[in-house]
């Protein structure tokens, strides 16, 4: 019988595992405020931080409410002191240079799963991937690793999906376009997405404006019994669970290591029951990938650990030299999507997400090779890629009969206007990101920016040129203040700095 009766509190402190205890059960155990324990509960074990209260009298162990939810409410637990796992072994060799085999790596993404590790630790697995970096053979064993400690479900039926790495802005919105398009023709889709980790919205941030992304295993069993397409966040179905616990510890170090990125992308996919996947992989100045040359290879890479996974495997180097369309920001993306699909949305958005449904249109064979762009954007125009998206959107428990205008955007809105006359000569993705980011987005689904002009525009002085948008006033006064900092949007013969600066 565990030791020690729970007490559990409400208590936001993030997803931080952190046990309170009075200074009594601290000398029995041999704890100190600071250190980490072995916290044990119903045959399992997980690792916690510890805080020492002196105020608690009574001998019980305080945790937040949902550090004991997800160890499955236990009444009591017992507490051990924290012995270093085999695994930070293996991270520190890593650190060093070493290639892992598959039982080191393995060992480690267990103990990721399980809550072993501190964040501390897992950050330092992650900083070993984007300083060291990792080979084809270390790739296939992260990503079947991350598969083997979650579930795998199977739809009894082939499953397409397509997923981009990502790194421009407005990039969601184009798989609320592409995914429909495809399972328009009766081709299942099944797509599960991330939410955003260093972009201002994720397409699952996005589809979260239309509907519900959050399912059980069961229910996305049920809901591919009404549709051939949905879009769903993956984080709450267990598959390839790690990942999840990684992009979190990821997005506080702002970090997406190419080793990491890969197995993320196709653990969910494989425990999703995909076998044929088509990544996207957008190219440009301030893309993640910024030349063809450096796509090719990216290319090579996510083919080599794709195939020696089992999975049938194209990729598409796109063009990711400015944003796509004109929103970024959930709301704003999510109303530009349903533009599109209607029939009025800007033609990058509708270009791009017609290449990439006509690819996977090809793989299921419905189109020959060459031919899947053409037949993809004439499903958009008939406006079948429209009704297949109002199925998703009802099977997925949201409002079939939503228009662009009835979704919400940030009540706190400004204009960035243009200085002077001239032309468009660069918009800036890493700036428009931080400038959204800045705003709220993607927490906040109402912020983002909406642009009014793209590379090439002619612009007169005082011409709106970009608007931001928030649903807090703090937030919109930081994002306004980013602006002269980052530089947006540049028109040509625009001064850009003087020096020196004034006093």
């Amino acid at each position: 019988m565990p030791a020690y009766s729970v007490k559990v509190i409400d208590a936001d402190i993030g997803h931080y595992r952190i046990v309170i205890v009075p200074p009594s059960i601290a000398a029995e155990v041999g704890l100190c405020g600071g250190c980490k324990a072995r916290v044990r509960f119903n045959g399992k074990e997980t690792t916690a931080l510890v805080a020492i209260d002196p105020s608690i009298k009574e001998k019980t162990v305080t945790i937040c409410r949902w550090f004991w939810e997800e160890i499955g409410k236990p009444e009591r637990v017992d507490l051990h002191p924290h012995v270093i796992p085999q695994s930070v072994r293996f991270i520190k060799e890593k650190l060093r240079g070493r290639r892992l085999g598959y039982e080191e790596i393995y060992t480690i993404i267990k103990d990721v799963v399980d809550g072993v590790l501190t964040d501390t630790e897992i950050a330092a697995f992650i900083a070993a991937q984007e300083s060291v970096g990792m080979d084809i053979n270390e790739m296939i064993h992260l990503t079947k690793a991350m598969v083997e400690t979650g579930v795998k479900i199977d739809f009894d039926r082939p499953v397409y999906d397509m997923h981009s790495i990502g790194g421009v802005p407005g990039n969601s919105k184009v798989s609320i376009v592409a995914v429909p398009t495809v399972a328009a023709m009766e081709v299942f889709i099944p797509k599960t997405s991330s939410r955003a980790i260093t972009s201002p919205a994720g397409t699952a941030d996005t589809m979260e404006v239309f509907a519900n992304v959050e399912f059980g295993l069961e229910e996305l069993k049920e809901l591919a019994k009404k549709t051939y397409g949905f879009i769903v966040w993956g984080g709450t179905l267990n598959l390839a669970p790690a990942d999840d616990i990684l992009i979190r510890v990821e997005y506080q170090l702002m970090a997406d290591p190419l080793s990491q990125m890969i197995a993320s992308i196709l653990s969910k996919k494989i425990s999703m029951g995909v076998q044929n996947l088509l990544i996207d992989i957008p190219v440009g100045r301030e893309a993640k990938v910024e030349s063809l040359e450096k796509g090719r290879e990216l290319a090579s890479i996510f083919t080599q650990v794709g195939q020696g996974l089992g999975l049938s495997m194209r990729v598409a180097l796109t063009y990711g030299g400015q944003p796509i369309g004109y929103a970024v920001g959930p709301a704003l993306e999510a109303r530009e999507a349903l533009q599109t699909l209607l029939g009025n949305g800007p033609m990058s958005v509708r270009e791009k997400a017609t290449a990439l449904a006509g690819l996977v249109l090809e793989m299921a064979g419905i189109a020959p090779r060459g031919a899947g762009k053409a037949t993809a954007k004439e499903i958009l125009a008939s406006g079948k890629s429209y009704e297949a998206f109002r199925r998703m959107i009802e099977a997925q428990g949201g409002n079939p009969d939503i228009k662009p205008e009835d979704i919400p955007v940030g009540s706190h809105r400004a204009e960035i206007t243009a200085p002077m006359d001239g032309y468009v000569t660069g918009v800036y993705n890493r700036a428009i990101t931080l400038i959204a980011r800045a705003a709220g987005a993607p927490h906040d689904k109402g912020a983002g920016v909406l642009l009014h002009v793209k590379r090439g525009h002619k612009v007169r002085k005082g011409d709106v040129l970009l608007e931001i948008y928030s649903n807090s006033e703090t937030r919109l006064d930081e994002a306004l203040k980013l602006v002269s900092k980052v530089r947006p949007i540049t028109i040509e013969g625009m001064l850009l700095e003087t020096y020196p600066e004034e006093v």
